[in-house]
């Protein structure tokens, strides 16, 4: 949100949020991109439990298969704890 300039207490344009980062890149040395903290949280909401249709919609995609492809880093212990909170899992399963 924009508060020390115009239009304030508006969103920030992608321009002015690329010149924060680019500000801050030069006075850490850090080079990192803004996009990595937009697939950073996505996956984090997933392993949270967020449901896919939410945090496509938070991501403006218009399909659930693009939020999966493409921001769906999750491990095979993430689907287990997600068959586990799911009831699907519960340590009586046969084994080999």
């Amino acid at each position: 949100m924009n508060i020390w300039a115009e239009p304030r207490g508006q969103a920030w344009s992608y321009q002015a949020a690329y010149d924060l980062v680019l500000r801050l890149r030069a006075r850490t040395g850090l080079d990192f991109d803004p996009h990595w903290l937009r697939h950073g949280a996505a996956t984090r909401w997933l392993r949270d439990g967020v449901s896919i249709e939410v945090v496509s919609k938070l991501l403006g995609h218009s399909s659930v298969t693009t939020t999966s492809a493409t921001y769906g880093h999750l491990t095979v212990e993430d689907a287990r704890a997600a068959l586990e909170r799911a009831g699907w899992l519960t340590g009586r399963e046969v084994t080999w």
